[in-house]
């Protein structure tokens, strides 16, 4: 099977520097090498990307490539019958290709997180874990705010051991104080050599003489507490808090996490909420339409008096401002709306029938609605 072409093997132009060339090497290195990809044909990737760099990243050898292309190198490696086709790059010998700065600690730290950290930021203090917390309200406890106690299972600090995990501190004996096991493994591609964090000290390069029992020697026990939560008032569902510092234990010394708790309001039988306005249905007779009236209305703050104009119609909206949902930490206020729901009577006595039949002779000729589609109406 023909190569590709070194260049398109690590994604560079022809122009491409030594440290874009360099740059693409290793973002491929780490993609294909096989200790981390499991795919059936990363190891024949990591090769390629392996040849086309220890070609493209010497000058001499790049000139020569750029001019008489994969001929100038097929007896260099061993192109012949029963030969390898890679030649001395078959037991992936990485001295020389750029390899002796990529870490396989920092490659795992990158794509599994903390697990993998070096010795000097395993050692460095560490804000702990944040915590959601989902919390059910009742409407007027979010419009008003309050105050709530919420109960959840934390880690803190052990006091006993000052969250050591042990006591009489020294160099942990498996991995000399580095905080990582070397490890090496043959295969049909040559020998890897992987680091990993010391199983014994966690990553830290130490170990204690007695492990501490309250602990377990995990520094860190769980315990059930309470924390007292202030409930602003204005909060909708969706909306979070946080409490600072009163989550998961930190690491080495480091400030606890938070806790972050967000808000489901139940509905109203009264209001809908619109963000920070609030809409209320007011039934009214078509009398009270017609003629106007006041009517008591209940708001958040209590009943006030509300006056219907005369001619109100249906849906019509009233705004009363200043009487909705206040704003998140500030003094302002949503506005209240009323929505006239005018309701028909369904049953008429003989004496409502004739009123209502002497009514039925009233002309809406002048009325602003009619006028608009008087000419598709017939009498």
């Amino acid at each position: 099977m023909a190569k590709r072409d070194y260049y398109e093997v690590l994604g560079v132009s022809k122009s491409a520097t030594d440290a874009e060339i360099k740059s693409a090497f290793r973002k491929l290195a780490k993609k294909y090498h096989p200790d981390l990809n499991k795919e059936p044909d990363a190891a024949d990737k990591f090769k390629e990307v392996q040849e086309a760099y220890e070609v493209l990243s010497d000058e001499g050898k790049r000139k020569t490539y750029d001019q008489f292309g994969h001929a100038a190198f097929d007896q260099n490696m061993g192109g012949g019958a029963g030969g390898n086709p890679y030649g001395s790059y078959g037991g992936f010998n990485t001295s020389g290709f750029g390899f002796d700065d990529i870490d396989l600690g920092d490659i795992l730290s990158g794509m599994f997180g903390g697990g993998f950290r070096n010795k000097k930021s395993q050692n460095r203090p560490t804000k702990g874990e944040d915590v959601l917390y989902k919390m059910e309200i009742d409407f007027k406890d979010a419009v008003f705010g309050t105050k709530k106690d919420i109960t959840l299972d934390l880690t803190e600090s052990c006091s006993t051991c000052d969250g050591k995990g042990g006591f009489n501190e020294k160099t942990c004996e498996t991995c000399h104080g580095s905080g990582r096991i070397v490890k090496q493994q043959n295969s049909l591609f040559g020998v890897f050599q992987s680091q990993t964090v010391c199983p014994d000290c966690g990553g830290t390069g130490k170990s204690y003489e007695r492990r501490c029992t309250d602990c377990k020697g995990q520094g860190k026990v769980r315990k059930r507490k309470t924390v007292t939560i202030t409930i602003p008032a204005g909060v909708d569902t969706g909306t979070q808090i946080r409490i600072k510092e009163k989550g998961e234990a930190g690491f080495n010394g480091g400030p606890n996490g938070d806790i972050y708790v967000e808000f489901e309001v139940r509905d109203d039988e009264l209001f809908n909420r619109n963000e920070n306005d609030l809409y209320l249905i007011l039934p009214i007779t078509i009398t009270e339409a017609v003629l106007g009236c006041t009517k008591d209305v209940s708001t958040l703050d209590g009943d006030i008096k509300l006056t219907i104009p005369a001619g109100s119609q249906n849906n019509d909206r009233l705004r009363i401002k200043g009487r909705g949902v206040p704003i998140v930490n500030s003094s302002k206020r949503g506005d209240l709306y009323i929505l006239l729901n005018v309701l028909m009577p369904t049953k008429l006595d003989k004496k409502q029938k004739k009123l209502f039949e002497e009514l039925s002779e009233t002309t809406l000729d002048d009325h602003d609605k009619f006028k608009k589609y008087k000419k598709y109406f017939k009498k």
